[in-house]
C-alpha cells in the first residue's frame, strides 16, 4: 500500500504531463507531493525524510518553473534529489551506529536474511554509486535527448530502483551461511 502511495505523484505527473504538457504536469506534481505528506501524516503521525526531502525540492525547483517559466529547474530536481541522497548514504557511513542502506533495507530483510556489518556498509557504498550515477544519467538525458525521453527516464528510475533493490537483495541471499540441514544434504 505505502508503494503504491509512493508512487501516486509520480503517475499524476506523468498524466497531466501527456494531457497539459510539462508546466501543468509540473504544477500537478507539487500538489501530490504535498496531498503524500499530508496522507503521511494522518497515518503514522510522522514524515517520511526521503517524502520530507522530495517535496521540498518539487516545491522548490517546481516553484522556480512555474514562477520563471524555465523547464530547466524542475528538470534538475531528480540530479539534486540523487546526488543529496547519495550523500546521505555515504555520511551515514560515519554517522551513527546503522548505515543509511540498513535503516532503510534492514527491517524488511531482518527476518529473512543475516547481514553482516561489512554487508551493510557494502550495500551502502553501492547505494552511493547508484545514486551518483543516476543523478548523471538525469543531467546526460537532460542534454542529448527530448523532453519526452526526460519524462520517460522517470520511469526508468523507479524500475531502475527496483531493480537495484532486487539485486542486492538477490546477493544477499546468495551470501546467507548454510543452515546445518542443508549443508549435510550437499
Amino acid at each position: 500500500m505505502q508503494s503504491l502511495l509512493e508512487l501516486a505523484p509520480l503517475l499524476a505527473f506523468f498524466l497531466a504531463y501527456y494531457l497539459r504538457g510539462l508546466y501543468v504536469a509540473t504544477a500537478v506534481l507539487m500538489v501530490a507531493m504535498l496531498a503524500l505528506l499530508a496522507l503521511d501524516w494522518l497515518r503514522t503521525r510522522r514524515i517520511p525524510p526521503l517524502h520530507g526531502v522530495s517535496t521540498a525540492l518539487v516545491l522548490l525547483f517546481g516553484g522556480a518553473t512555474l514562477l520563471l517559466h524555465d523547464k530547466q529547474f524542475i528538470q534538475w530536481k531528480p540530479t539534486v534529489f540523487f546526488w543529496l541522497l547519495a550523500l546521505a548514504f555515504l555520511c551515514s557511513s560515519w554517522l551513527g551506529s546503522r548505515t543509511l542502506a540498513e535503516r532503510l533495507l534492514g527491517a524488511a530483510l531482518a527476518e529473512h536474511l543475516q547481514v553482516s556489518e561489512r554487508q551493510w556498509r557494502l550495500l551502502n557504498l553501492w547505494w552511493v554509486l547508484f545514486c551518483v550515477l543516476l543523478g548523471a544519467l538525469n543531467l546526460i538525458v537532460l542534454r542529448y535527448f527530448s523532453e519526452a525521453v526526460w519524462v520517460a527516464l522517470k520511469v526508468g528510475d523507479s524500475v531502475l530502483t527496483l531493480l537495484f533493490v532486487l539485486g542486492q537483495v538477490l546477493w544477499l541471499a546468495t551470501r546467507q551461511p548454510r543452515s546445518p540441514a542443508k549443508a549435510s544434504s550437499s
